[in-house]
C-alpha cells in the first residue's frame, strides 16, 4: 500500500490503513485481475503493480497486462474535501517492504547521475480523481514505512479537489510550468507540482523535480529516493483510467549538478541573504525557542524553508507559526499562510516547546531556501 495515511484534499483528515504490502499473484505474463485490498504482481521482472485499496471497505478491482493496468471496478466514494479512497499504482523501488524485482533503490541522491521516466495515462470523464506520479525519499535508505518527503505531479485532476497544504507559487520544471503546493499530512511532508491542463504522456528526468525540491530547502544530497510510482487517486468512480505504460531507470556512479538539468533557468526561491536569531529559555526537562527570520537580501522571498539541527537531547513537542517538523536531530520548519513573504529588510518569526535532557545548548547552523544565513 502507499503508506497509513493518506490525505490529499485536507492535511487534517488522515484516513488509517494497514501497513502490510502482501504479493497475492504472481509474475503477470497475461491480464490478471486483482481486486484484494493490497494484493499486487510483478510485469515485466521489473515493477510491481497495486491495487492499494487502502481508504474504503468498497470493492476495487484492477486489470494488469504486460505493460500497466486499468481500473475495472470502483464501487469506493471519497469526501473531496478529504481523502482519496485508493492509490492503484505501478513502481519501482521499495514500498512498505514490497521491493521490484532487482531493483537498485533506495539510492542516495548524491550517487545519482541519472533518473529518467516514461508515462502514458488513459483518462476518463465523469470521475473524480488525480494522475498522481509520486517521488519518495527519505534521509534514510529505508525499505519500509512511511518516507518524509513525498514529491507528487498532478498530471491531471478532475473535481473539486486540490493538493495538501497551501499553493506557494509557480514553477518551470522540466521545460513546464506547474502550480507548486506544499504541506504535511501529518505523516511526512508533500511538494506538490500541478498541471495547469492534463498530460497524457511524458518522458522526463525525474532529477528536475528532485532538484527543484532540493533547492527549496526540504531536501539534501545525502538523503535517498525510494520509489518512484505512478497510478491514479480516485474520490469517486474511476473505471477506465489506467497506466497504459510506465518505465522508470535510475543509473548511480556521478554527483549531481547543482542545478537541474534541462532547466537551468530554474532559481532557487529566496533572496541573496539571511540572518536567524534564535533566543531560547530551558529549565530542567523542558525549554522554549523564538526564531527570527530576517532577509538581508535584495529580492522578495515568497514561501520559505528553514533547516537546521538541534542539539542532542531537545525533541519538539508543538509550535506556532510555522509548520516545524523533526526526524532525528534535524529540524525543518516551513511558512504558514499568512507569513510566506519576506521582503527585503523584513522579518518573520515563529517558535515552539520541547523537552529536553541534559544540558541545552542552541543550534549553530541554519539554511533558507538552501542558502545559509548568518547567525544573530
Amino acid at each position: 500500500m502507499k503508506r497509513p495515511f493518506r490525505a490529499i484534499a485536507a492535511a487534517a483528515l488522515l484516513v488509517p490503513a494497514a501497513a502490510v504490502a502482501i504479493n497475492l499473484a504472481g509474475p503477470a505474463h497475461a491480464d490478471v485481475q486483482i481486486c484484494e485490498q493490497y494484493g499486487s504482481t510483478t510485469i515485466q521482472g521489473r515493477y510491481v503493480v497495486q491495487n492499494n485499496r487502502w481508504g474504503t471497505t468498497a470493492t476495487q478491482c484492477i486489470n494488469v497486462t504486460d505493460n500497466g493496468f486499468s481500473i475495472v471496478r470502483q464501487d469506493g466514494v471519497g469526501n473531496t474535501s478529504g481523502a482519496p479512497v485508493s492509490y492503484p499504482s505501478i513502481f519501482i523501488g521499495c514500498h512498505y517492504t514490497n521491493c521490484s524485482p532487482g531493483t537498485n533503490l533506495p539510492m542516495q541522491v548524491s550517487q545519482i547521475s541519472s533518473a529518467t521516466s516514461t508515462i502514458s495515462y488513459n483518462f476518463v470523464s465523469g470521475a473524480i480523481y488525480n494522475a498522481s506520479y509520486d517521488i519518495w525519499l527519505d534521509p534514510t535508505p529505508k525499505r519500509d514505512g512511511v518516507n518524509q518527503m513525498e514529491i507528487m505531479i498532478w498530471f491531471n485532476r478532475q473535481g473539486s479537489i486540490q493538493p495538501i497544504g497551501s499553493r506557494v507559487g509557480n514553477a518551470t520544471v522540466g521545460g513546464r510550468s506547474w502550480e507548486v503546493w506544499q504541506g504535511s499530512n501529518g505523516s511526512n511532508n508533500v511538494i506538490s507540482y500541478v498541471a495547469p491542463s492534463p498530460i497524457n504522456s511524458w518522458s522526463f528526468s525525474v532529477l528536475d523535480f528532485i532538484y527543484d525540491v532540493r533547492n527549496r530547502g526540504a531536501i539534501n544530497n545525502s538523503w535517498y529516493l525510494t520509489s518512484i510510482q505512478a497510478g491514479f487517486e480516485p474520490w469517486q468512480g474511476g473505471v477506465g483510467l489506467g497506466v497504459n505504460s510506465f518505465s522508470a531507470s535510475v543509473n548511480g556512479g556521478g554527483q549531481p549538478p547543482t542545478t537541474p538539468p534541462n532547466n537551468p533557468t530554474t532559481p532557487p526561491p529566496g533572496g541573496s541573504g539571511c540572518r536567524v536569531d534564535y533566543t531560547a529559555n530551558s529549565w530542567p526537562g523542558g525549554f522554549t525557542a523564538e526564531v527570527r527570520v530576517t532577509n538581508t537580501g535584495s529580492s522578495t522571498i515568497n514561501g520559505w524553508t528553514l533547516s537546521y539541527n538541534l542539539p542532542g537531547g531537545q525533541q519538539i513537542t508543538n509550535s506556532w507559526n510555522a509548520t516545524v517538523s523533526q526526524s532525528g536531530s534535524a529540524v525543518t520548519a516551513r511558512n504558514v499562510d499568512w507569513n510566506g513573504t519576506i521582503p527585503p529588510g523584513g522579518t518573520v518569526s515563529f517558535g515552539y516547546q520541547g523537552t529536553l535532557s541534559g544540558s541545552y545548548s542552541s543550534p549553530t547552523s541554519f539554511t533558507l531556501n538552501g542558502t545559509s544565513c548568518a547567525r544573530g
